[in-house]
């Protein structure tokens, strides 16, 4: 889940886990892999204020799967640069 708030000239980024999703290794994989596809995209994102959420889901998604969901949400939210 992504929350993106657009500002001009504004970075700043989080990555939150609820105990919901597992134990203190699980929370913290699934923000580690969050913040990896963070940095693949970064480049590619408007200025901005993001909080990305991981759901249960993240942990056991295949590399490709999380790459593929992550790209649509950055679309749909229109968090992505239109250059």
């Amino acid at each position: 889940m992504l929350f993106f708030l657009a500002k001009n000239n504004v970075h700043k980024f989080g990555f939150t886990a609820t105990k919901k999703i597992g134990n203190a290794v699980v929370r913290n994989r699934a923000k580690r892999r969050l913040r990896a596809l963070f940095r693949e995209y970064s480049s590619l994102l408007n200025d901005g204020s993001y909080v990305f959420v991981a759901k249960t889901s993240l942990y056991e998604s295949t590399y490709e799967k999380l790459k593929s969901d992550f790209e649509k949400i950055l679309i749909k939210s229109k968090a992505i640069k239109n250059d």
